[in-house]
């Protein structure tokens, strides 16, 4: 793997952004932070957490005034990916298309490579 952060490809989608922004509005959030991290029905989880501050090695993901950071490690699960926001009758909820997984499980959240 080993993408730098340089060349890493990661992206929002407008509805992830639109949403992302709401969230850190009511919340009184800065960022959000997305990560991945060991467990999880298929071996690696995505993990969605509310942050006020950027760590200096952070890849930081901007669209339509959303900021989404990124730590090092988990670039190079989520290179290639997009972060998506959809609401559908089964619920709403972050998404990540991420092309580097070879399986997922039904929640969404858990992946394998």
């Amino acid at each position: 793997m080993a993408t730098t952060l340089a060349s890493a490809n990661i992206s929002l989608s407008p509805s992830a952004a639109a949403q992302i922004n709401q969230i850190m509005k009511a919340q009184g959030a800065e960022y959000l932070r997305v990560s991945v991290v060991g467990g999880g029905c298929s071996g690696f989880s995505y993990k969605f957490d509310l942050v006020n501050q950027a760590d200096a090695d952070d890849l930081r993901i901007e669209k339509d005034g959303a900021t989404v950071l990124v730590d090092p490690m988990s670039v190079d699960f989520l290179n290639d990916s997009v972060i998506d926001y959809v609401d559908e009758l089964i619920g709403a909820s972050f998404q990540i298309r991420n092309p580097n997984a070879t399986a997922a499980c039904g929640c969404g959240t858990s992946f394998s490579i």
